[in-house]
């Protein structure tokens, strides 16, 4: 007699139950023939309580996906229950109380699916003042899930800016949830079970270590870049970080995932996130400010921005300016217009993207899978989707050669214009379209 365990990157200690009920079902306490159509998962406590485990919600689903029921501690009941219809759960609190539920002595209850607490108040984007060019840039950016990387004297609200994105961007799909809260579970921290319902936000601290940052560790948990699938990650502090953790977001900027490899795990998990980075210009902070900046100016601003590599650079769409606000503008009424309104255009926007996303996906044929943004277009649907008018293709030729433009800098320019476009009503890309796209880029002409 053998109990089905899950396929999942798992510490021993989820085998604690699976062992339990092997040995009581050989011992003749447990029906071998219920027992067998279980997959059980769960750690045990010397006074015989099943305490909670990670990675419970893609254990359910694989459960589901063999036909047959799930055995998990009560903890953890409510996120395996957003496996799906006909999936029977059991989550006892204890051993005794699953032995008794055999036995017919106790009824187990189904455990109830929850969804996450809705945050409270979230950042307006009202309460900045000023800073017009960057709202602009964090709108582009909300409506396309385009890279964004914000330079600016302290103070002078980047990372007001950046807090007030996850509220510009719209709510998850179900299928995008259910993803997101997945890799939660299997991090461990999908608190109380309940599927996640806005998008992750992380900020990790720049003292945050490779493995931390990408995943890794003994058992190959999932990084920050993984917990914000789906959603932002946000840099503050850029050229603080580690060079070598830095370099290691190029590949998941790309390929959307992350291949984590020990010696006794070779796990790769998805890292779809929208990068949101802020720096100063240099290490005082004050390089244009006559009154504050250093006397090695601009030399300490070329040493510091150095620490960021062209490579990355080049992977990030929209490089904005946040100079220093005027206390004039800190005088000011709240601006017109706040989260709500600026949220409606990027709802709008990306409506108007997964449309033709879907339409292009299926002209492609057979395997094409639609992207969720103009972000994520490339190769022929990006062709097809971005192409500008005459003007615009020979502004942005005309841009590549005197910038010296990589091809990849050249494809980005193009989702950037795609999304302005959209922002327009999602007609074609034209001219006016590719010069703001342009005027986003970090570039210097060529000798």
């Amino acid at each position: 007699m053998h109990l089905n365990t899950v396929s999942l990157n798992v510490k021993s200690s989820h085998f604690d139950l699976p062992i339990a009920l092997g040995l009581l079902t050989a011992m003749g306490v447990l029906p071998l023939d219920e027992m067998t159509s279980y997959t059980a998962l769960g750690e045990l406590a010397l006074d015989g309580s099943i305490l909670p485990v990670a990675g419970v919600l893609p254990a359910a689903i694989g459960a589901l996906a063999r036909g047959r029921g799930l055995i998990c501690p009560s903890a953890c009941g409510a996120e395996a229950a957003w496996a799906g219809e006909g999936l029977e759960v059991l989550a006892p609190a204890s051993l005794i109380a699953l032995v008794n539920h055999f036995k017919g002595t106790q009824v187990l209850s189904p455990p109830k699916a929850e969804l996450a607490e809705t945050p409270g108040r979230i950042p307006d984007l009202r309460d900045v003042r000023g800073q017009e060019t960057a709202k602009r840039a964090l709108e582009v950016a909300a409506a396309g899930a385009h890279n964004l990387l914000m330079t600016g004297p302290p103070g002078s609200g980047k990372s007001m800016l950046a807090q007030r994105l996850p509220g510009l961007l719209p709510p998850m799909e179900p299928a995008e949830a259910l993803e997101v809260s997945m890799i939660h579970s299997v991090a461990g921290r999908l608190e109380g079970g309940r599927l996640l319902r806005r998008r992750p936000f992380r900020d990790p601290h720049h003292g945050a270590s490779l493995p931390a940052l990408v995943g890794g560790g003994a058992r190959a948990r999932p990084g920050e870049i993984s917990l914000a699938h789906g959603g932002v990650l946000f840099l503050d502090e850029l050229p603080e970080f580690p060079r070598q953790t830095l370099e290691a977001l190029r590949q998941p900027l790309e390929t959307g995932t992350v291949t984590i490899a020990r010696a006794a795990a070779h796990v790769t998990y998805p890292a779809r996130f929208q990068l949101v980075a802020a720096m100063n210009p240099c290490r005082c902070g004050h390089l244009d400010d006559p009154a504050h900046a250093c006397a090695r100016a601009p030399k300490c601003a070329v040493d510091y921005q150095a620490k960021i590599s062209g490579p990355l650079l080049d992977r990030i769409d929209l490089h904005v300016d946040v100079p220093a606000v005027a206390v004039a503008d800190l005088s000011l009424p709240a601006a017109g217009e706040g989260t709500a309104e600026v949220a409606a255009r990027v709802a709008a926007a990306r409506e108007i993207q997964h449309g033709r996303a879907r339409e292009l996906a299926r002209d492609a044929g057979e395997g094409a899978t639609a992207p969720r943004s103009n972000a994520e277009l490339s190769g022929a649907l990006l062709e097809a989707a971005a192409t500008p008018d005459e003007p615009g293709r020979h502004l942005l030729v005309e841009a590549a050669e005197r910038f010296g433009l990589s091809a990849r800098g050249y494809h980005r320019v193009l989702k950037v214009a795609r999304t302005l476009a959209d922002l327009d009503g999602g007609g074609g890309v034209r001219r006016a379209h590719v010069a703001e796209a342009l005027s986003y880029r970090r570039m210097e002409p060529t000798a």
